[in-house]
C-alpha cells in the first residue's frame, strides 16, 4: 500500500522481484491521477489458512488506509517509514499541525503545484527528488483525486494511533529511515512503543542510517524478502 501523494507504480520492482520468487502480489491504488481505484482482497490459496502467508507491506500512511478487515488478516507486516499517530505529542505538534493544515488549503489553488513539490523533494532527501518512480504529481490529479487527496491528508492529520485492524498475533517489521524529512522522531518512537504494547511477540525493528523517508534503497527489497522467508 502506498501513501500520501504516490501511487501503486511505487511498488513495480517489489511486485515484479516476489513475483519472480513465487509470491502473489497486489498493489492497492487511491486514484489520485490517471490511475483507477483498487481495493485488494486476499486470494483463497489451496493450503489451509492457518498455512497461508498473508503479508502486507505499507509505506508512510499506506497502512492506515487499507481497509480494517484485509489488515486484520495479515500473518506478517512491513512498516516502512511509517507511524501510528502522524503528529508528535508535545511542542512539536502545533508547528506541524499549522504546516499540514496550510498544505490543505493549497490543493486546488494555483500554490498546489509547489506545495507538492516541496513534499516530494522532502520525501526523497537526502536523494533528489528526480530519484523518485513518476506519480501523481507528475501525471497531473485528476478532480476525484484530488478530492480523496485532500480526504487522505485529513486522516493522516487524525491518525492517532496503530491502524485500524491490524493484528495482535502477526509478525512485524519496522524499517526506519533515519533521515526521514516527513515522520517526526517523536512519531517514530511512539509507533514502536504502541506495537510493543499492541502485538503478542515484539516487532523486528531496522534503522537505515543512509535512508530517508521514500527510502529509495534498492537492496532493501531483498533485505525484506530474507525477512520474510525466515520466519519459523
Amino acid at each position: 500500500m502506498h501513501g500520501w501523494c504516490g501511487d501503486s507504480n511505487t511498488w513495480q520492482l517489489w511486485a515484479r522481484h516476489f513475483q519472480a520468487h513465487g509470491w502473489l502480489w497486489q498493489s492497492q491504488e487511491q486514484g489520485y491521477a490517471t490511475l483507477p481505484p483498487l481495493q485488494p482482497q486476499w486470494h483463497n490459496a489451496p493450503e489451509p489458512p492457518a498455512e497461508q502467508r498473508r503479508v502486507v507491506v505499507g509505506h508512510s500512511l499506506g497502512p492506515h488506509l487499507l481497509a480494517s478487515e484485509v489488515l486484520a488478516q495479515a500473518t506478517d507486516l512491513v512498516l516502512l517509514a511509517s507511524f501510528g499517530g502522524f503528529l508528535p505529542k508535545g511542542r512539536a505538534n502545533r508547528a506541524l499541525r499549522t504546516g499540514l493544515k496550510g498544505m490543505q488549503e493549497r490543493l486546488g489553488t494555483a500554490a498546489e503545484s509547489a506545495m507538492l513539490h516541496t513534499f516530494l523533494a522532502r520525501a526523497a532527501y537526502p536523494m533528489p527528488a528526480s530519484a523518485l518512480p513518476a506519480g501523481p504529481i507528475q501525471q497531473g490529479l485528476s478532480a476525484n483525486g484530488r478530492k480523496q487527496l485532500q480526504a487522505d491528508l485529513e486522516l493522516l492529520i487524525k491518525t492517532d494511533g496503530l491502524p485500524a485492524g491490524l493484528p495482535a498475533k502477526a509478525r512485524v517489521l519496522v524499517v526506519e529511515a533515519s533521515q526521514d524529512a516527513i515522520v517526526a522522531p517523536a512519531a517514530r518512537i511512539a509507533l514502536k512503543e504502541a506495537l510493543l504494547n499492541h502485538l503478542q511477540s515484539p516487532p523486528c525493528h531496522w534503522i537505515l542510517p543512509e535512508a530517508g523517508h521514500a527510502l529509495l534503497i534498492p537492496e532493501l527489497i531483498e533485505r525484506v524478502h530474507k525477512w520474510l522467508e525466515s520466519a519459523p
